[in-house]
């Protein structure tokens, strides 16, 4: 018979889960990073037998799981975790928990690794007096951007504000002060700017890839997709692989967050208009010239074998 353990409320997951929702955490892969650390101190802090470890793991996984819906990379990493805590069910608690946090730290630096390994590959596609468009504001982009720069490119990047949150000016900041010639344009102007500007290449993240290659990310990536494959632009996708979709290969969807309508307008100021406000959208394959991981550039197709091998103890 198994045991009946009431939930435990934990203080530190509830304010990780609310610093996620309102996005005081952000970035796909910084919140896989932030919600695996906050999955080991839920194990150091554990106490019990290891069943009862487990099941505070399970609880603390379903308040994280909640608070992002679209980004991938947070399920992952989760059920990355509780994969690992069940391989060690049989352990006794001192041991499972040493064994736990040993295999969590390799996860986490494997993560923070790839994104310093697609920073390397990423910025060998970027050639002097290139002019790069991005989205948003993706930190595998900017790792690019910032070690092209370092290796003696130069470049320059049009960055788009990414209503209704303004992202990009957190993009146009980061690179300026790297000394990146940037410039801001309204999300509206990227079809005019790619014909005017003579753009080379959009360079975006991603916040999860399926695996037929399609991508979700910010809103209004996939208007830009349709704008690059028209005036003949590259359209490239920079991602770490932790943001692939296993789920995907069995036919789940993604969720789309759809965020508070207070984001768009205050609604004292237009009374009685109903707000739609989905934070990303869908941008298809056959708009993606090739993506970026941490294995290498590959094209869209590819990322099918990537998520059979990465997440074969998914299936």
């Amino acid at each position: 018979m198994s045991m009946k353990i009431r939930k435990t409320e934990i203080p530190e997951v509830d304010r990780i889960v609310n610093d996620i929702r309102n996005m005081k955490v952000r970035g796909a892969l910084n919140i896989a990073i932030v919600a695996t650390k906050t999955m080991k101190e839920v194990i150091e802090s554990g106490y019990g037998n290891t069943e009862e470890i487990i099941l505070k793991l399970k609880d603390a996984g379903e308040k994280l799981r909640s608070s992002r819906p679209t980004a991938v990379s947070l399920p992952n990493s989760i059920d990355y975790v509780l994969y690992l805590a069940e391989k060690r069910k049989n352990l006794n608690p001192d041991i499972f928990k040493k064994e736990l946090i040993g295999e969590i730290d390799k996860f986490i630096k494997n993560m923070e690794n790839a994104l310093e390994r697609i920073a390397e590959i990423g910025s060998k596609i970027v050639n002097n007096n290139d002019v790069i468009l991005t989205h948003c504001n993706s930190d595998t982009v900017i790792a690019i951007l910032r070690k092209a720069w370092k290796k003696g490119r130069r470049f320059s990047v049009i960055v788009t504000e990414t209503r209704p949150r303004l992202q990009g000016h957190i993009t146009v900041k980061k690179l300026l002060d790297d000394g990146i010639p940037v410039t801001l344009i309204v999300d509206s102007a990227v079809c005019l700017t790619m014909y005017t500007k003579k753009v080379d290449k959009v360079l975006v993240g991603a916040d999860a890839v399926c695996v037929n290659g399609d991508i979700v990310n910010k809103i209004g990536t996939s208007q830009i997709a349709l704008c690059a494959k028209e005036n003949g632009v590259k359209f490239i996708v920079a991602v770490e692989s932790i943001k692939f979709s296993p789920q995907s290969m069995m036919g789940g969807a993604i969720e789309i967050e759809e965020r508070s309508p207070s984001e768009v307008i205050d609604r004292g100021k237009l009374k009685g208009v109903k707000i739609y406000n989905p934070a990303f959208d869908i941008t298809d394959a056959d708009k993606i010239d090739m993506i970026i991981t941490e294995f290498g550039i590959m094209p869209p197709e590819a990322v099918y074998q990537v998520v059979r091998e990465k997440f074969s103890w998914e299936f």
